[in-house]
């Protein structure tokens, strides 16, 4: 049996929620905003520590999990 706390049924409900949330006309801009921020920035340049390119991509992946979420409430 499924923990009702982390089950398929949760993940559904979150999933949902985040496409809730950001199909409004204002989380629509704060998702391009983040997109924009985050996804459309380069994630290292040369010459930088090879951190920053690690802490870059741990911002871009939070961005890919709402889109990630969104679309898998719209499937």
């Amino acid at each position: 049996m499924a923990d009702e706390n982390n089950g398929p049924n949760k993940q559904r409900d979150l999933d949902t929620l985040y496409a809730l949330v950001f199909q409004s006309e204002a989380g629509a801009k704060v998702l391009a905003d983040l997109r924009q921020s985050y996804l459309e920035q380069p994630t290292w340049f040369p010459g930088d520590d090879a951190s920053h390119g690690f802490h870059r991509e741990g911002q871009n992946s939070v961005v890919r999990q709402i889109e990630g979420r969104i679309k898998r409430a719209r499937t």
